[in-house]
């Protein structure tokens, strides 16, 4: 008897980054081996594969779960799977990881916002059921994570204009 499929699981959510406008915040997003420095729960992240910048290229990320418990370290290898720097938006697929994901790919474009001074981070994901996880959860850190991303990445664009 053949196994049914089961629907992917599909979310998006969004940030808000006041005060930079996005052309100010795509470099920070476009360097795909910066997300330790705009993800304040990712410890370290550097290429291990292909050309910078380019598709195909793969990166490392780790970090820890909760409250810096080095036995809860979590791990991806993530593949840069395209990048439109006129659009600002971009895509990748983890494509190892220890998280429990068999396929996912997300896209984080960023747009101008409604106050002309700001710009919205958009991120999206298609995945594979999580053996033993909900969607909702996915859901629930990508919106989590998105909005500590947002906050870090205010605070550097704010740093840097301070100089």
């Amino acid at each position: 008897m053949e196994e049914q499929a089961q629907p992917k699981w599909r979310g998006k959510s969004s940030a808000e980054v006041k005060g930079h406008a996005a052309q100010e915040v795509w470099p920070l997003l476009a360097d795909f081996c910066n997300l330790h420095k705009v993800f304040p729960r990712v410890e370290k992240c550097y290429q291990i594969e292909g050309v910078a910048g380019q598709p195909g290229m793969v990166r490392y990320c780790a970090g820890f779960s909760s409250n810096h418990d080095e036995s809860t370290i979590k791990w991806a290898k993530e593949r840069l799977v395209m990048i439109d720097p006129t659009k600002r938006c971009l895509s990748y697929e983890v494509i190892d990881s220890n998280m429990g994901f068999k396929s996912y790919v997300a896209t984080m474009h960023v747009v101008p916002s409604n106050d002309d001074d700001s710009s919205m981070i958009e991120w999206s994901f298609v995945c594979d059921p999580n053996e033993g996880g909900r969607m909702e959860d996915v859901q629930s850190f990508g919106e989590s994570a998105l909005q500590s991303i947002a906050k870090k990445i205010e605070h550097v664009l704010s740093s840097c204009n301070l100089n």
